[in-house]
């Protein structure tokens, strides 16, 4: 691990906070309820009944850059790449919400809300609840909780509170101590990130690794890195029940061929 690569994540996490504190001064959290309560999709646990299908599901990803790969996709039309992946079979959608480092804004969340009717995951560095009741008024059917950003009683009370407002929540972890504090809060859907958040490398045999660890009844997504059947494979053989795709798809010409290519493949390897 280097000092810098470290920077980058707490320099994410300290914009994250000031983000939020301005939002939370322009905006009081009453005034984040969706006006139309039919608004709030929360309380049918959709993202994590579409992790139940047949073989490993895709959860396709809506983002236009990061920080490690730079401009994904040159002014992508939101709801064109939505309704890709849901030609090509995508289970469920993230979208990646950050704005400094991911361009991303929570009107992609309503628009894609607006654009298609699979289940929603609020992609973000959350660190406040603030934060979850603005992913449940724009139509999130689940968040993301990023153990390596917070401390343990954070992770826990954002996950209670999480639940409250009848959002899924995918507690993403890096390694076998981030694993065991996330089942300690009670997660029953974990994200494998095979990309390191502190030096950005990737390793997709990190999910396999820590596959033995996960108790039954646990849901297991598998983050970054994931763009071939061999891939596809070995993960389903390791139990996992879903992956979540974004820059191969986004840099694709032909997105909801890419996923359907990714699926078939999958189909005939498996």
């Amino acid at each position: 691990m280097s000092q810098g690569a470290t920077t980058v994540l707490d320099r994410i996490l300290a914009e994250t906070r000031t983000e939020v504190e301005r939002r939370k001064r322009e905006l009081p959290l009453a005034a984040t309820a969706p006006a139309d309560a039919s608004l709030a999709v929360g309380g049918r646990r959709r993202f994590r009944e579409a992790l139940n299908g047949e073989g490993v599901g895709v959860i396709a990803e809506f983002k236009r850059r990061s920080p490690s790969a730079g401009v994904l996709r040159e002014k992508p039309n939101l709801e064109e790449m939505l309704g890709a992946y849901v030609r090509g079979g995508a289970v469920a959608v993230s979208v990646l919400t950050e704005g400094p480092n991911f361009e991303g804004a929570l009107e992609d969340l309503r628009a894609a809300r607006a654009a298609c009717d699979l289940p929603l995951l609020r992609k973000d560095f959350i660190v406040d609840a603030y934060q979850l009741h603005e992913a449940s008024a724009a139509g999130a059917d689940a968040v993301l909780l990023i153990v390596a950003a917070l401390e343990q009683e954070d992770l826990a009370v954002l996950h209670e509170t999480a639940q409250a407002l009848a959002l899924d929540v995918l507690v993403e972890v890096h390694d076998g101590d981030e694993l065991r504090r996330a089942l300690e809060i009670g997660a029953d859907i974990v994200g494998v990130n095979n990309r390191d958040l502190r030096d950005f490398s990737v390793d997709v045999e990190r999910t396999a690794r820590l596959m033995d660890d996960v108790p039954p009844g646990v849901s297991v997504i598998s983050e970054s890195g994931i763009a071939g059947p061999e891939q596809m494979l070995r993960l389903r053989e390791r139990g996992v029940d879903a992956v979540l795709v974004g820059e191969s798809l986004m840099r694709s010409p032909d997105p909801a061929e890419a996923l359907r290519a990714l699926r078939s493949q999958r189909r005939e390897n498996i």
